[in-house]
């Protein structure tokens, strides 16, 4: 009954939030590819890739304990008992995702990372249907995963076929990334069910950012000196993750999975027009193959959310 109640769970609302995370997210494509362009990491620099994005965590989790314990009037920390969910949690929404994110985007274009990202919806419906059991998988949402998959295909085809030079570090890397996310997703449906959504996000990055900062440094990461724009961007990127997560992980917790991550095909598509003008990828991000494996990312979503409605399984 508190789902049915509750401001987020009505679908304008939940569509405009939905909307707002999607949009910064998608500006964190070509803010990462630019943060590494300024501080000189280059493509092979894996373990200052690493570093840089644990330090950026490590501030979102920080921005997101006291934006939370603000809210709720008191210092949020997690119990004894939610300590496990919070590593458990950072695994995957952190650790995992942004380990191979980080060097898999430092590896492809923004424009492609973006819209194998956007598989990252069906995967989150495969692993609550099939493996949580949380929602009946049904043959419309079947289709609809076959379809935007379909768009990942496209994207990395050349003319000489699929092109496997892609394969681990760049596309590969970005593709395990959208799995780890898709449990992430799931995980937090099934622990806010008992802990505070924003609390398990705040601590989640900052055990996960911390974990990815000593792992970095450990091995050989270093930056450069920080100089103030190169500062600011890293302050908005803990910002947005803070920002995107926490209200994504509010809208999970008062709506059924499909009907928030299906919002996730934004991803892709600010992903592709910020890259495009911020970057200068406009020939990648309206080409034939950008442009049709968007379409089907949509057509997929739609395919996704045209059948009938059911109750999710329990």
């Amino acid at each position: 009954m508190e789902t049915k109640k509750h401001p987020l769970s009505k679908p304008l609302t939940a569509c405009i939030c939905a909307m707002i995370c999607c949009l910064l997210w998608g500006s964190a494509f070509p803010a990462i590819k630019s943060g590494f362009a300024w501080l000189g990491i280059s493509a092979e620099d894996s373990a200052s890739e690493i570093l840089y994005a644990g330090i950026r965590f490590f501030l979102a989790g920080v921005f997101t304990i006291i934006i939370t314990s603000v809210i709720s009037r008191k210092f949020m920390y997690p119990t004894k008992k939610s300590v496990p969910k919070v590593c458990f949690l950072s695994l995957f929404q952190t650790i995992l995702q942004y380990f191979f994110f980080y060097i898999g985007l430092a590896n492809t274009s923004g424009v492609k990372a973006s819209v194998i990202e956007g598989a990252n919806v069906f995967i989150a419906l495969i692993v609550s249907c099939l493996v949580f059991r949380m929602e009946k998988f049904t043959a419309a949402k079947i289709a609809g995963s076959i379809i935007g998959f379909a768009g990942v295909v496209i994207i990395n085809l050349t003319d000489g076929g699929f092109d496997m030079s892609l394969s681990l570090k760049g596309e590969g890397f970005i593709l395990i990334s959208t799995v780890a996310y898709a449990f992430s997703s799931v995980l937090m449906k099934h622990y806010s069910k008992e802990e505070n959504p924003m609390m398990l996000s705040g601590w989640q990055f900052l055990f996960g950012g911390a974990v990815m900062a000593v792992g970095g440094f450990a091995a050989g990461g270093r930056l450069p000196a920080f100089d103030l724009k190169s500062v600011v961007l890293l302050v908005y990127l803990a910002f947005l993750s803070a920002a995107a997560y926490s209200l994504w992980s509010m809208l999970l917790k008062y709506n059924p999975v499909s009907k928030i991550a299906v919002y996730g095909f934004m991803n892709p598509v600010f992903g592709v027009i910020l890259s495009a003008f911020i970057l200068g990828e406009a020939e990648q991000a309206f080409g034939l193959k950008s442009l049709l494996a968007l379409v089907l990312v949509c057509v997929g979503i739609y395919v996704v959310n045209s059948g009938k409605k059911e109750n999710a399984v329990q």
